[in-house]
């Protein structure tokens, strides 16, 4: 049987690759699977972590825009952790269910990560979009200790070291956007 990776994880055969509706016996968890794939998100080709993400933005910018500004950070902060408590039963299921270490339609821990990248953005598109590059940047990249995260077991490390990208994305998305707004102020202030 051909072996084919999947995401760098781990190593399946042929048979294991097809989703789990056309293998025979596979029961699903309905809710995980919705979960897992933030409602149909990590279904989406090619690359389906970067949809999940945009569409963890979008939900995002929608609470930003119907919050009281000064809530935002603690909503935020709220979502990241709803779908982290979530998301980790939900992937553990979805793995087991495929029969994949880490299957790239779980993007319930792109969700999580890409929240908590926001923890601190504007309510604004172009921050939001810079939070958006900021997280998968680093998700990709996966630097220390992130790409050790992924060996936890089952769930856990399909969705932590999403967070600990998200906290590389918080951070550098922080920076960049409060040096955008005082170098606007700078260049706002009044000329002597």
């Amino acid at each position: 049987m051909a072996e084919i990776p999947d995401a760098q994880h781990d190593t399946i055969t042929r048979d294991e690759v097809l989703p789990a509706e056309h293998l025979p016996g596979v029961k699903r968890t309905r809710w995980a699977w919705i979960v897992g794939t933030f409602f149909g998100a990590g279904f989406l080709k090619p690359g389906p972590g970067t949809y999940g993400s945009v569409a963890a933005v979008i939900v995002w910018f929608v609470v930003a825009r119907h919050v009281p500004f000064h809530w935002l950070p603690l909503i935020t902060l709220i979502m990241a952790a709803t779908a982290t408590a979530v998301g980790i039963p939900a992937a553990t299921r979805v793995a087991r269910e495929s029969g994949r270490k880490d299957p790239q339609i779980v993007v319930i821990d792109e969700v999580a990560g890409q929240w908590l990248t926001l923890v601190f953005c504007l309510p604004s598109m172009p921050f939001a979009l810079l939070g958006l590059l900021c997280f998968r940047v680093f998700d990709i990249l996966k630097p220390p200790p992130v790409r050790r995260l992924e060996r936890l077991p089952e769930g856990t490390g399909i969705v932590v070291d999403d967070l600990a990208a998200g906290v590389y994305g918080l951070i550098v998305q922080t920076l960049l956007q409060q040096g955008f707004i005082i170098y606007h102020l700078i260049q706002s202030a009044p000329k002597h």
